[in-house]
């Protein structure tokens, strides 16, 4: 008959309303030491999440006009494209020969 630990001992209860307790005490005696770091952090996470366009660099969309390519200059763009040359690969031989050291270890 094994018991299982359970989540909620006596302990854990102890110390999390002790921390309560203290969370509360600290934000009645000195309410600013605690609402400074919360909006700083806040404004962080909301520069993180939502960031201004002068920082992405995102323009707005107002001024510009979209462009848009017929099919013969579509395809004269993908025949133009430069392809990539092809470089074979050149084996370079070993000069050491290893007759001292056996071939399978």
């Amino acid at each position: 008959m094994s018991r299982t630990p359970s989540k909620w001992n006596v302990w854990s209860i102890t110390l999390l309303a002790l921390l309560a307790i203290g969370l509360v005490y600290s934000i009645i005696r000195s309410p600013l030491a605690f609402i400074i770091p919360i909006a700083v952090l806040g404004g962080i996470f909301l520069l993180y999440k939502y960031p201004p366009s002068f920082i992405t660099g995102n323009r707005s969309q107002q001024g510009r006009t979209h462009v848009t390519q017929s099919r013969t200059n579509a395809s004269k763009a993908k025949a133009k494209k430069p392809r990539s040359k092809t470089v074979p690969f050149r084996v370079i031989e070993g000069g050491k020969d290893d007759d001292d050291l056996p071939k399978y270890h």
